[in-house]
Parts: structure tokens; sequence; C-alpha cells
């Protein structure tokens, strides 16, 4: 875990580089992390898969968007931290401690901790399963338990800490009473960390603080939280899909609040993202690494996911 010292020192340093003018980083890349095919997907090719919802969600808030494929190298997986701004866990469903999406997870968190530890701002996004494989990897451990919160949309019950953390602090407070009072965070998950299971472990109580929680009606579960130290944040409910999925299913929104909860939420990460100044070794490898190189599959307008991209 980073040392306080060494936390106030990370503080100070981007504070005062931001001072003196240093430029954001307009053109930020981030990444976003392919998994296994799911079984059922009979339009799936290659081995693995990312949701058209989150290119989209990230590119909507001015960044571009680099594929992570499974099955690749430590070194090869090196090369593109040292080549990105950010990294996104998107949602889905593979096991979070044997997977090869956990595995390349686990390389790029621990990345992560030594950039930051050596003051080098790398954020981290984790959605539903990216926020439940976070907590994997911090804990070291599964600690997650079932809840019944597969298709429903909730208000965040937000914590005292969420009106000064760095995600929400920004969000315009008719938003934040939206996000308070309105079922609009969509809710598509069957495991989630209670707020037990968070408070009985130190590690987890060390490294996140909780911005919010809810219940299913029998078991309180964490849906919001941020890193103390780090630039790592984490949201069991799907900002991406209000925009971008229409499946008609419960917990699926389409207000206005939604809408904007999505974009303010992609809008503060892709800020983050615009701290780092990591890039690629030249504009040709740059370009082969996008996103665009790939197209996206149609998939019906009433799928789980209304289009995804498909790898190798």
């Amino acid at each position: 875990m980073l040392r306080p010292a060494v936390a106030v020192l990370l503080s100070a340093s981007l504070c005062c580089a931001l001072r003196r003018g240093q430029q954001l980083n307009q053109r930020p890349t981030i990444g976003v992390l392919a998994q296994e095919n799911l079984p059922e997907d009979h339009f799936a090719r290659g081995t693995s898969y990312i949701a058209a919802s989150y290119v989209k969600y990230l590119e909507g808030a001015g960044a571009r968007v680099v594929p992570i494929r499974i099955n690749r190298t430590e070194e090869e997986y090196t090369k593109t931290f040292n080549s990105i701004n950010g990294l996104l866990l998107p949602g889905g469903d593979v096991d979070l401690q044997t997977s090869q999406f956990s595995r390349a997870a686990k390389i790029f968190y621990d990345l992560a901790l030594k950039a930051n530890d050596a003051l080098d701002y790398f954020p981290l996004w984790g959605t539903c399963q990216g926020f439940q494989q976070l907590s994997v990897l911090t804990a070291n451990k599964n600690l997650l338990t079932l809840t019944d919160t597969k298709a429903v949309a909730l208000p965040l019950t937000l914590t005292p800490a969420a009106q000064s953390s760095r995600l929400f602090r920004s969000f315009p407070k008719d938003l934040l009473q939206s996000l308070a009072e309105e079922n609009i965070t969509s809710n598509f998950h069957s495991w989630s960390l209670s707020v037990q299971n968070y408070s009985r472990n130190a590690k987890l109580k060390r490294f996140y603080k909780v911005l919010s929680t809810n219940s299913d009606g029998k078991k309180e579960f964490i849906s919001t939280m941020e890193a103390n130290r780090y630039p790592f944040y984490a949201v069991q409910w799907h900002p991406e899909k209000s925009p971008f999925e229409w499946i008609d299913k419960p917990g699926m929104v389409h207000s206005t609040s939604a809408v904007r909860a999505s974009f303010y939420t992609a809008s503060f990460f892709v800020t983050e993202a615009m701290k780092n100044h990591h890039r690629f070794s030249s504009p040709v490898e740059e370009e082969r690494a996008l996103i665009y190189n790939f197209s996206p599959v149609y998939r019906g307008a009433n799928a789980v996911f209304v289009q995804n991209y498909y790898f190798d």
C-alpha cells in the first residue's frame, strides 16, 4: 500500500504540476479489457469480446479506446500499459480468480500500483464485474455474496464521504440529488460486496472509501467506492447502459438524469486519464492499437449487448 508520506507527495506533486501550467493530455487513450466469450453467444467470433457500450461510453467523454485482449504475455501487457493512459474493467460473467480476464486484470492492477507509487498517475475504473474484480485483487480473496439484484434500477444511498469524494464532488447538485432519490442506476449482477464483508476485511477498509451503498431488501452492499490513495474507482451499477443499451428489461433506464449520470462518470474518468502522459512509441503503433481497426457486430435490438467487438 502507498505510504502516507508518498501519498502526500503524489498529491502535492500533481497539484504543483497543474499550478505550473502543465498541460493535460488532450488525446487520452484508455484500455478496455476483453473477456472470454459467453457460451450462449451465438454471434461470437474468436475467443473474447468487449461490449461496444463501454467503447461509446469513453468515446463520448473524449477518449479513444484500445482493446486489451486476453491470452497475451506479461511483456505485451506491460508494453501496452506504458502506452495507454487508463484502464476500464467492464462488466461480464467470468471467474474472478481463474479466467484470462482476471489474469490480465491482476497484471494491470499491479502495474498501476507500482506506477502510482512512482508518481506516475494511472487511473483504473471497474464497472460491475470490474468492481468485483478490483475487490478480489485488493483483498486477495473473493468476498462476494449473492444478492437479488439481477435486473433492477435503484437510487444510491450516498455516504457522508460522497460529497467530498474525487468522483462525486464535481457533479452538479441536482444530479447528485437525482442519484440519491431516483431509480436511475442499473443493476445487473448476482454477486455483490456486502457492507458486512467489506467492514470485516482490513485490506479493503484501508484501501477503499465507500461512497454509496444499496440493498436488495435483505443485504446491504457497496455500490460505489474509490481508493483512498490511488486513482482507482469502482461502481457496481452500469452507467454505460442508459445511453447505449436497449434491452427491454426491468432495470434499464433511459431518463435524462440517468444519461447525465453516465456522462459525468465517464467525463470524470477521462479527465483522470488526461493526467497521465504515457504514449505509444510511434503514431503507426498507436493507430494499430486503437479500436477503430475492429468492427462491432450488431446482435439485435433486444440483445443484452446491442453490439460487441470480438477478438481472437
